[in-house]
């Protein structure tokens, strides 16, 4: 580990210089106490407990993240990715407190003074309850962010769909504060019957929805990578999930205590019109979109993540497929980070494995954050298989592109041109 800041920018320096503008990272991984894994991270099940039982197992994989999990008894650094570099170790969050301009470039860090938002593999064998992320104004009353995010279902990691497939959105038309104050104050009574007011949407790999703050989801069994906003503020409004009871604790854990038990104030937290809104697949669903210019026979570069949230362009991800024998440059406008959901390759001179078991604390292959400044220059991806395709799923943070589509463009193009 790396003590003070001019020894962290050092080797950062020097971790990019080797890296040609690219870092190498390490596998962050965070347990849930109230849900179970699905067992699709590659990690391997006797390490799926590795924090201890009481801490619940792993069922996330956090992807060149600076932010923390606002876990009970967590490490004190969960959450954070970190930086491998010959014999160096040390955290993305201090490598870009130490090079903010030259990783997430300019704008940004004079924006934030950090990188704002993270990604993260979301693997459950089962449905989690019925809940909302706070918005910017709600999250500050607690002193913490509010909470945007992002679905994409990787076909590469969905091979099994887990015991359910399926995700309730919002509320039905018609639901009334009422109802769903009745709801709460049922939490004690086993199952307080949330999920009647809700409807569920079948998952499809290779789709993906935006959720604005405010808005109720009961995520599905599907494995999920989700670009967000970095923070981890949440209130469940569901009692029970697959027969377990979820402690109200979480319902009000990012609530300002004077207001745990105003069931009004609570209610009045979910954005109603929202929730309840007649057209909510038509304007939260999302399929991919291919990159203007990018369809080749070497490669095809698409959108996966996309949309503003209240006119705000806070996050986005593509997915790059480089085809066997072939190799490609492409320039984006601003720093991401980056995962590998198949095949094996080099981007610059790093090289990329997609691994197929991975061990609690073991290096991998198949992470990088690559730089503002290697990201606008070009990076070049070279897949050497004969057989098999590369592909990689990269996320940006706020305000990065100018061509970036909306919710709903997938539905205006061709139908040659989908899927």
């Amino acid at each position: 580990m790396i003590g003070t800041q001019k020894s962290v920018s050092q080797s950062t320096r020097r971790a990019l210089e080797t890296g040609e503008g690219i870092l190498r990272l390490a596998p962050t991984w965070v347990p849930r106490s109230y849900l179970i894994p699905g067992r699709r991270l590659k990690l391997d099940s006797r390490d799926l407990y590795a924090y201890g039982a009481h801490r619940g197992g792993i069922d996330e994989r956090w992807i060149a993240s600076t932010t923390f999990a606002m876990n009970e008894n967590r490490t004190p650094d969960e959450g954070l990715t970190y930086v491998v570099s010959e014999d160096e170790r040390f955290t993305l969050k201090d490598a870009i407190e130490a090079e903010g301009p030259r990783l997430i470039g300019r704008m940004m860090w004079d924006t934030y003074h950090r990188w704002p938002v993270y990604s993260k593999f979301f693997d459950n064998l089962g449905p989690i309850p019925h809940h909302f992320h706070q918005s910017e104004e709600q999250a500050k009353l607690v002193g913490r962010e509010g909470k945007p995010e992002g679905y994409y279902f990787p076909p590469q990691l969905n091979a099994t769909s887990g015991n359910f497939p399926h995700t309730y959105f919002g509320l039905e038309p018609g639901t009334t504060k009422d109802d769903i104050r009745r709801c709460l104050e049922r939490w004690e009574d086993g199952d307080n019957g949330i999920l009647d007011f809700a409807k569920a949407y079948r998952l499809k790999p290779g789709s993906g929805w935006l959720v604005p703050p405010r808005v109720l989801h009961a995520p599905g069994s599907l494995l999920t990578y989700e670009p967000q906003w970095g923070s981890d503020v949440l209130s469940m409004f569901q009692s029970m999930v697959d027969g377990r009871s979820i402690d109200r604790g979480l319902l009000v854990q990012d609530v300002p205590t004077a207001k745990h038990h105003d069931l009004n104030f609570l209610v009045d937290l979910l954005d109603w019109s929202r929730n309840t809104d007649t057209n909510f697949k038509n304007n939260h669903y999302i399929e991919p979109i291919p990159v203007n210019g990018s369809q080749s026979t070497d490669y095809v570069d698409r959108w996966i993540v996309y949309g503003t949230i209240e006119g705000q362009q806070k996050f986005s991800a593509k997915e790059l497929t480089v085809m066997p024998g072939a190799s490609c440059t492409i320039k984006d406008d601003g720093a991401y980070g980056l995962i590998v959901t198949q095949g094996h390759g080099w981007i610059n001179k790093l090289s990329l494995d997609c691994p197929s078991l991975i061990r609690f604390g073991q290096m991998t292959e198949d992470e990088v954050f690559v730089s503002y400044e290697a990201s606008t220059a070009g990076v070049t991806f070279t897949n050497p298989s004969p057989t098999d395709p590369l592909v990689t799923l990269r996320y940006f943070g706020p305000d990065v592109h100018s061509d970036m589509p909306e919710v709903g463009d997938h539905t205006r193009r061709p139908t040659a041109d989908r899927g």
